[in-house]
C-alpha cells in the first residue's frame, strides 16, 4: 500500500495530538532557556483541546489539519497558535480534495502549508525558528516525490531532514522573538519552535506509516 485514505486519517490527528501531551514539559523547559517557557503549555492546550474536539467524531485528516489550524489560530496564546494555524489550514486548503494521500498529494500538502506560512512571517532558514525543521522536511519530501520514492521511504526522509534541522538550531543565533535579545547567548540551544515542529511531523509520518502497515 503507497497511500492512506483521507477519510482514515483520524488516529494520524490523534498521534500529533498525543505527542505534544507527552512533550509539554520537555517544551517547557526548551523553551525556558532562551524564551519565556510557555510554550509547551500552550501547545498542550491547544492540542488537547482539539484531541478532545475530535475523539468521538468520524474526521478527515485534511478536515482535521483545518480545525486544528484554526483552533490555534484564534485560542491559542503567543506567536506559535497563529504561525502553526496558518501551516496547518494551508496544508488542508490543498489536501481536502484528495481521496488518497500517497507521496505526490502529501508532498504538495506540506509544501503549501509552508509557502502560506512564508507569506505571513519573515524568518528563513538560519534565523534559528521552526522553518529551520519546516523547509528541510519539506526539501526531502519534494524531493523523494521527484524522485518516485515509496511513500513510506519519502516520509522516513522527512523525518531524518526534520531531526537534522531541529539539531541544526542549537549553534544559531536567534533572530527572533525573546531570545533575540539574548545575542550570542542563544546559541547552543535549541530552538524550541524547531522542536515542537519536529515532533509534530514525525508523529504525522508516523502515523501514516502505520496507516500503510509500516
Amino acid at each position: 500500500m503507497n497511500s492512506i485514505k483521507n477519510c482514515a486519517g483520524k488516529p494520524v490527528l490523534l498521534k500529533m495530538v498525543t505527542v505534544i501531551q507527552q512533550n509539554k514539559d520537555y517544551l517547557g523547559e526548551v523553551d525556558g532557556l532562551i524564551g519565556d517557557g510557555d510554550h509547551g503549555m500552550n501547545m498542550n492546550k491547544g492540542f488537547t483541546m482539539f484531541g478532545d474536539q475530535i475523539r468521538e467524531k468520524d474526521i478527515d485528516f485534511t478536515e482535521g489539519l483545518n480545525d486544528l489550524g484554526n483552533l490555534l489560530f484564534s485560542q491559542i496564546g503567543g506567536s506559535m497558535g497563529p504561525i502553526y494555524g496558518t501551516m496547518f489550514m494551508g496544508m488542508a486548503k490543498t489536501g481536502e480534495r484528495f481521496e488518497l494521500i500517497d507521496v505526490y498529494n502529501f508532498a504538495a500538502m506540506l509544501d503549501a502549508g509552508l509557502s502560506n506560512l512564508q507569506e505571513v512571517v519573515q524568518a528563513r532558514v538560519g534565523d534559528k525558528t521552526l522553518i529551520d525543521t519546516l523547509v528541510p522536511a519539506n526539501d526531502a519530501i519534494q524531493k523523494a516525490a521527484k524522485e518516485g520514492k515509496k511513500f513510506s521511504d519519502a516520509l522516513k526522509d522527512m523525518k531524518a531532514a526534520a531531526e537534522a534541522g531541529r539539531d541544526f538550531t542549537k549553534n544559531l543565533l536567534s533572530k527572533f522573538g525573546r531570545s533575540s535579545r539574548l545575542g550570542e547567548r542563544s546559541r547552543g540551544v535549541l530552538d524550541a519552535g524547531s522542536v515542537s515542529c519536529c515532533l509534530i511531523l514525525c508523529a504525522m509520518a508516523d502515523g501514516i506509516l502505520e496507516q500503510l502497515g509500516e
